[in-house]
Order: C-alpha cells, then sequence, then structure tokens
C-alpha cells in the first residue's frame, strides 16, 4: 500500500464517524456569525435616546436591577456607548443562571429582563459547544471531533496535491461544461473547496480547540512564548486598619474608570461577591472586538489596584503570547476583521459544512 492510499485510508475512516458532527459544529458556527449584529437590530430594548443628564452610578442601577431579580447573584454593571442601554448582568455557575436586566443609564428605567439562556442564538450556541447534548458529553465529543478534523484536513490536503507538479493548476479550479458529469462536479467540489478553505479552517479549529482542551491551549500558549497563567483568579482584597471609610467603593472605580479611559466603548464594573472579593473592572476601546479590553482589579477596602498573574490584566502589560490568547475569540468568529471577517468566516463555515456532504455522497458511490 503507497503512501497516499494510507493517508486515503485515513482521511475515510476518520471523516466518515465525524462527518455528521462537523456538519453540525459548522452550520450552527454559521448561523450564529452575525448574532451581534442581528440582535442589534431585533432588540430595540438595546438602544436609548440620548440625553445631556448625568448617567446613573452602578449602586443606583443595582439597587433598581435587583428589585427585578431579587435573590440573584448580580455579576456586572456594564455601560455600553453613547445611545445604548446600560445593561446589570446576572450570572452564577452553581445552581447556573445568566440573565440581563437592560436599563436606560439616564433615569434607571427598565427596558427588558432577559434570559441569555434562552432564544434562538442560545439555542444554536448550545448546539455549537454541547452538540445540544448535557455539556460534558457534548464538549469533549465536539472538541474530540475538531482535533479529528484538524487531521482530516491536513490528510486531505495530502491527497490533493496531484503526482505530477503540472497538473496542480488544474486542481485549483472548476473547468465544468455542459457535459461534465455530476459525480466529476461533486469530487470538484470537495477537492477543489476544501484545497482553498485549508488554512483558514485551521485557523478556525486550532482557535476552537484553545476552548475544547487545557492542554492544547497550554501548549499553545507556552509555544508561543508565553509565561502567564490561563485561567482567571480574583485576586482578593485584604482587610486591615488602614482602610479607607469609602461609602460606595463601586461606585468610585467606575468613576475612575471614566476618567482613565473616556473614548471606551464599553465599562464594565463588577460588585464583590463577598468581603474577601476584589473590585474588578474593565474598558473595552473597540466595540466589536475583545482582545483590547483592559482588565483592572481593586482592593474593596482601599482602592489600592491589584496586580495579577494572568493574562487578564491590563493590556500594556502583556505580551505577544498573551494577546494571542486575548484574541482567540475574535479570531475564532471573524470579528478581528471587522464585517468582512465575520462574512469571510460565514462563508468559510458554510464551505467547511459541505465537507462531509461531498465526501459522503463520493464514498457512497464508491462503496455502491
Amino acid at each position: 500500500m503507497t503512501f497516499k492510499q494510507i493517508i486515503g485510508k485515513i482521511h475515510l475512516w476518520l471523516g466518515i464517524p465525524t462527518g455528521l458532527l462537523v456538519f453540525v459544529i459548522a452550520v450552527t458556527g454559521c448561523l450564529y456569525a452575525f448574532q451581534e449584529e442581528i440582535q442589534q437590530l431585533s432588540q430595540p430594548y438595546r438602544n436609548v435616546v440620548q440625553e445631556d443628564n448625568p448617567i446613573l452610578s452602578p449602586s443606583k442601577l443595582q439597587v433598581i436591577a435587583q428589585n427585578e431579580l431579587p435573590g440573584k447573584l448580580l455579576h456586572s454593571v456594564k455601560y455600553h456607548e453613547n445611545g445604548k442601554a446600560a445593561e446589570a448582568i446576572f450570572y452564577n455557575f452553581e445552581e447556573h443562571y445568566y440573565y440581563s436586566v437592560f436599563m436606560n443609564p439616564y433615569s434607571g428605567q427598565v427596558l427588558k429582563v432577559r434570559d441569555n439562556e434562552a432564544g434562538f442564538f442560545h439555542f444554536i450556541l448550545d448546539g455549537h459547544f454541547y452538540l445540544w447534548l448535557p455539556p460534558k458529553i457534548g464538549q469533549p465529543l465536539v472538541a474530540t471531533s475538531t482535533l479529528i478534523f484538524v487531521v482530516i484536513l491536513i490528510s486531505g490536503l495530502i491527497l490533493w496535491f496531484p503526482g505530477n507538479k503540472k497538473y496542480i493548476r488544474k486542481n485549483m479550479s472548476f473547468s465544468w461544461n455542459s457535459n461534465t458529469h455530476w459525480k466529476k462536479k461533486i469530487f470538484d467540489l470537495h477537492n477543489i473547496l476544501g484545497f482553498y478553505i485549508c488554512l483558514l479552517g485551521l485557523i478556525m479549529a486550532f482557535t476552537g480547540l484553545v476552548w475544547g482542551f487545557q492542554w492544547f491551549a497550554n501548549g499553545w500558549y507556552k509555544t508561543a512564548g508565553g509565561t502567564k497563567s490561563l485561567e482567571y483568579a480574583d485576586p482578593g482584597s485584604t482587610k486591615s486598619a488602614e482602610q479607607l471609610a469609602i461609602t460606595s467603593p463601586l461606585d468610585s472605580v467606575w468613576v475612575m474608570m471614566l476618567r482613565e479611559y473616556p473614548q471606551a466603548k464599553s465599562i464594565e464594573v463588577h460588585p464583590p461577591e463577598n468581603e474577601k472579593s476584589a473590585i474588578a473592572a474593565n474598558a473595552n476601546a473597540n466595540a466589536g472586538t475583545y482582545w483590547k479590553t483592559d482588565y483592572r482589579y481593586f482592593d474593596q477596602y482601599t482602592l489600592k489596584e491589584i496586580e495579577v498573574t494572568h493574562i487578564y490584566g491590563r493590556l500594556k502589560d502583556v505580551g505577544f503570547a498573551d494577546k494571542l490568547l486575548r484574541m482567540n475569540y475574535d479570531i475564532h468568529v471573524g470579528a478581528i476583521g471587522g464585517l468582512p471577517g465575520k462574512i469571510i468566516v460565514f462563508l468559510i463555515g458554510l464551505m467547511v459544512a459541505s465537507l462531509p456532504v461531498t465526501g459522503f455522497l463520493i464514498w457512497w458511490k464508491i462503496k455502491k
């Protein structure tokens, strides 16, 4: 058996059992690509009329929001750019829930209480992450399928290269006419589209694997030269005799963030969950991506800033590997390239979804 025959067997044996899973992952990724843009257009409560009046402080919005969801844990209060509603986010891992209370930041009027665990896009995301299975089953299944997909792409690229170099150009273009048999068209769709999406498909798979396997994320980060921790950890606050008499530390942090980030597209402050927690705050300079976000942490008793040893700190303090991991989501969804980047990822996802279909048809015809 020749080398290419062995590669062909690997390509086939891995592709047949994982084809349906890759199809679902790709299609749900396509459907989720423009969720932010669609939600902005279809959910009017996210927008407000801009006023000359001052906006309400986090502590005031916190009281209003907690009246809507008594007994729930307030994760953060998030201020978006001018003309956007303020958002109080309630999130808890155990006894899981995830709500957003949208409010007019000038008057405090509640515009919408939204269950983020419901709706079309949550359904799509659940399929993309877990295949609509329990997370403990679905997540490893998706991660393993993505890893196998990487092997399938590489083996497919090896199979694509013709034995004679003069046929490379022929393998890069469709040469169809009215007499071209449908089997030839299916083979070309699988072979030629697979070649063109190989690089971007690998990038999407690699960025997905960063979430899928901790060992992959750590290995990718270390290879890029990273030295920090990838796991978020609350730095904590410490009571002392020197603590200041601060009546509203959350508001004080928010005012400081407004002063230091006047051009930020969003500013978010996190109330301390308990007496040992720090006050976390972040400011994002770009409404379309997340990697440029500055993450800050303050002692709730003294407001002294606390340094962290993980990658989620101030942008000026992170290196190349840290930025690469921070960019992971923005690269995966194409947001790193703006709207054109999302369109490209959407189209690549559609072509990836087509590969298991055309591959199955080729195998089925040969089998018959």
